[in-house]
């Protein structure tokens, strides 16, 4: 297969520094109660079916809080999401997401219960019992921003666990949505927005 070679155009060369500086400090002041405005219904329908692909009851998004101290879920997908949205924070030194946020590692755990290191501060708020986590870094305008989340919970019907090909899923689910979420602040900067 021919690749297709697009070259910028020298006029974009000289302000290709200046446009990577706006959208660093666009990506910087992104904080989890505005990120919800970049999810347009095509974004949330890729979202969501993306998590269901999965094998997941639902899913989040997790974005770090402008002092790094927390993960705060910026979206999700379940019924509860008004719960926890912008409203509950995972402190950045503890639990398997925050772990896959400091070390852009993916995670597959099937019996996350057994899991010392799972925080059960957000299950306990909600009442649920998490069976199951994918949980992979989420990257936009280029640096780790956050984190997806995929979630079995035991109250869902969905609890037979997930499969390295559902964990490949979800990252390609990541990789999706952080090319969409560049391309949005991308044509907002220029200006090229329908």
């Amino acid at each position: 297969m021919k690749r297709l070679n697009i070259v910028p155009a020298p006029a974009f060369q000289e302000l290709r520094n200046e446009l990577f500086t706006q959208l660093e400090k666009a990506g910087s002041s992104l904080r989890a109660d505005r990120f919800g405005a970049l999810l347009d219904p095509l974004t949330e329908a890729v979202f969501r079916q993306g998590i269901q692909h999965a094998g997941g009851a639902e899913g989040t998004i997790w974005v770090a809080d402008e002092a790094g101290e927390f993960l705060v879920p910026a979206h999700n997908s379940g019924p509860r999401a008004q719960e926890i949205v912008g409203q509950f924070k995972q402190p950045i030194g503890s639990g398997l997401i925050c772990l896959v946020f400091a070390s852009e590692q993916p995670f597959l755990e099937n019996d996350v219960a057994r899991n010392s290191q799972q925080s059960k501060l957000l299950d306990n708020l909600l009442n649920v019992h998490t069976t199951a986590l994918i949980a992979v870094p989420f990257y936009f305008l280029r640096q780790c921003r956050g984190v997806i989340s995929c979630v079995q919970l035991s109250s869902s019907g969905q609890n037979g666990g997930f499969h390295p090909q559902d964990l490949a899923c979800v990252q390609q689910l990541a990789e999706v949505l952080s090319r969409l979420i560049d391309f949005q602040f991308l044509s907002t900067e220029v200006g090229w927005n329908r």
